[in-house]
C-alpha cells in the first residue's frame, strides 16, 4: 500500500480526522487507563513526519507517543480494521526517508518507551524499550564496565528501535560488526497487532527459522519493535588514534593491509580533502598536521601496551618509506583523540546546510580503490559544478557519496539530476557485485535501485514474507519497495 487516500471506517462508513482519533483514543483508554498522547498540530505533524532527509514533504494524519507494548498492539489493530497505514518515528536520523509520513499515515513514535531494564552481569545483556537513545545505552553500559560498540555521529539522538529496524553500522564495524550482531533477543508487533517474542536472549538456539533476523534491518515494514535485549562487550582499553594523509585510495588500501596485518583495529575509516577542509572552517577544529592530502585515513586500535605503539610506529614509518602516506599523527591525549575523530564525525553535521544527495555504498573491501575511482569520474564529468564529499568506513567497505546542492539550485531540479546521477552510480554498483545501501536502508530514497543489488525473484519473496506479517500493508508503506 503505497499510500493512502481514504480512511474509511466499519461497513464502509467514512469518518472524518476527529472522529476516528476519538474512536482511537476511546480504545487505547481501555488499554492504558489513561488518555494518549496523540498529536495533530503542524509544528508536531512536522517533526515527526519525517526523519534527517528533505526531499519529501511530510503529511502525517496525526502523531501517537505510546508508552507500552499495549498502546503499541492497539495501535496497530486499529490501523488494520480501518486500513490506515502506520510509519515508526525513533530518533527521526535516517538518511533514506525510510520514516517519512508523506500519505496521511499515523506516526507511531516511540519517545517515551525508553526504559532500561533486567540488566544482567553474567549474560551482559541488558533490555531496552524502542525509545532508548544510543547514547544513553552506551552510557549505562559504562556504568556497569561494559561496552556498547554501536557507535555513530547520530548516537547523541537516535533510537535502539530504530537503529534494529535498520540494522545500523557506524564507525566501528570493522571490529564490532552491525547491530544485527548485538541484538540476542526481539519482542515486536506484527501488522495483525500479534506479539511475538523472539530469541529470548539466548547465544545457542537452532530450532528453524531465526525470524528475528526479518525484522532486524526491516525498517518496520513487517512489524514494530517494542522490546530488545541487546549484547554488551567488554571495553576496549587505552584506544589511540592515528590519522595518515595518503595521496590516492590505492594508498589507503595499503595503509589497511598493513596495519591489519598486525594490529587489531576498532575502527578504520576515510574522507577526503574537501571533507576535512568543510569541518575545519565549520568547527574551528585545528587542521591535524601541516601537509594537505587528497585523502585521509583515521585508525583506531587498543595501545595496551608499549609494544603496540612501537608496532604502530613502525607500520607507520614503512607506509612512509613506501609513499603511501605523506604525513600523519598520533594522538597522545585524550582531547587530541577526539578532536581527530571529529574530523571525521562532523562531516555529515556540518555538510547539513547544502543539503546533500547522499549514497551509501558498499563493495567488498579489496574492490574499493577501482571502484570509487570509477564513479568519482562519472560525476565528475556528468556534473563538473556539484560539489562531491567522500568519506565512510573503508575498512569494511562502506562508502559515503555526499553530492552537495548549489545554491543557485532549487530542491526539485536538485533531486531530478541527482537521481540520473544514481542510475549510473549503481550500474557501478551492480558492475562490481556491491549494495546500494550498505547500512542506511532503503527507506523512499532507494527503493526505486533495489535491483540493482536484488534479484526480481528475492524481491518477490520479500513481499511474501510481508504478506504474512502484515497482510493489510499497513506497516510503514511505501518503503523498501511497493505492493
Amino acid at each position: 500500500m503505497a499510500a493512502i487516500d481514504v480512511l474509511n471506517g466499519k461497513k464502509g462508513r467514512k469518518m472524518n480526522k476527529k472522529q476516528l482519533v476519538s474512536l482511537l483514543e476511546a480504545e487505547l483508554v481501555k488499554v492504558a487507563g489513561a488518555t494518549p498522547r496523540i498529536l495533530m498540530d503542524d509544528d508536531s505533524l512536522l517533526k515527526y513526519g519525517r526523519d534527517w532527509t528533505r526531499f519529501h514533504d511530510p503529511a502525517p494524519f496525526a502523531v501517537i507517543l505510546p508508552s507500552s507494548v499495549e498502546e503499541v498492539q492497539a495501535i496497530v489493530r486499529f490501523a488494520c480494521e480501518h486500513t490506515i497505514g502506520l510509519v515508526p518515528s525513533g530518533g527521526r536520523t535516517g538518511l533514506s526517508a525510510g520514516a517519512v509520513a508523506m500519505n496521511g499515515e499515523i506516526v507511531v513514535a516511540f519517545d517515551r518507551m525508553n526504559t532500561i531494564s533486567d540488566f544482567s552481569a553474567i549474560d551482559r545483556t541488558v533490555v531496552c524499550g524502542p525509545g532508548v537513545i544510543t547514547e544513553q545505552l552506551q552510557h549505562f553500559a559504562e556504568e556497569q564496565g561494559l561496552f556498547y560498540p554501536v557507535d555513530f555521529a547520530s548516537s547523541g539522538s537516535s533510537q535502539v528501535g530504530g537503529n534494529i529496524s535498520t540494522n545500523a553500522g557506524g564507525i566501528k564495524v570493522i571490529r564490532y560488526g552491525m547491530t544485527r550482531d548485538w541484538v540476542a533477543g526481539l519482542k515486536v508487533v506484527t501488522g495483525t497487532g500479534e506479539l511475538l517474542e523472539l530469541n529470548g536472549g539466548l547465544v545457542k538456539n537452532n530450532t528453524g527459522y531465526d525470524l528475528r533476523q526479518l525484522f532486524i534491518g526491516g525498517e518496520g515494514t513487517l512489524g514494530f519493535v517494542v522490546e530488545a535485549t541487546m549484547r554488551l562487550a567488554r571495553p576496549p582499553q587505552d584506544l589511540t588514534v592515528l590519522m595518515l594523509g595518503a595521496e590516492d585510495m590505492n594508498g589507503v588500501m595499503s595503509i589497511l593491509e598493513s596495519f591489519q596485518q598486525k594490529i587489531d583495529l576498532t575502527a578504520f575509516e576515510f574522507f577526503s580533502e574537501q571533507a576535512l577542509s568543510k569541518v575545519i572552517a565549520h568547527s574551528g577544529i585545528p587542521r591535524p598536521f601541516e601537509t594537505p592530502t587528497p585523502f585521509y585515513a583515521l585508525l583506531e586500535f587498543e595501545c595496551t601496551s608499549e609494544a603496540v605503539s612501537d608496532t604502530a610506529m613502525e607500520l607507520f614509518e614503512h607506509c612512509m618509506e613506501q609513499g603511501w602516506v605523506l604525513d600523519g599523527v598520533m594522538s597522545q591525549t585524550l582531547s587530541q583523540l577526539e578532536n581527530l575523530w571529529r574530523c571525521r564525525e562532523d562531516i555529515s553535521e556540518t555538510i547539513t546546510r547544502w543539503t546533500p544527495y547522499k549514497n551509501d555504498i558498499s563493495v567488498v573491501v579489496s574492490k574499493v580503490p577501482a571502484f570509487l575511482a570509477e564513479i568519482d569520474d562519472v560525476v565528475s564529468r556528468e556534473y563538473p559544478d556539484f560539489e562531491i564529499i567522500w568519506f565512510g568506513h573503508i575498512g569494511d567497505g562502506n562508502l559515503h557519496l555526499n553530492i552537495l546542492k548549489p545554491d543557485t539550485l532549487n530542491r526539485e531540479e536538485f533531486l531530478q539530476q541527482c537521481n540520473r546521477v544514481s542510475k549510473w552510480v549503481f550500474e557501478i554498483v551492480q558492475k562490481y557485485g556491491g549494495s546500494v545501501s550498505a547500512e542506511h536502508g532503503v527507506g523512499l530514497l532507494k527503493k526505486d535501485y533495489l535491483t540493482y543489488t536484488r534479484s526480481e525473484e528475492e524481491i518477490a519473496l520479500m513481499r511474501g514474507v510481508k504478506a504474512v506479517f502484515d497482510p493489510k500493508g499497513i506497516m510503514n508503506p511505501g518503503k523498501v519497495f511497493d505492493l
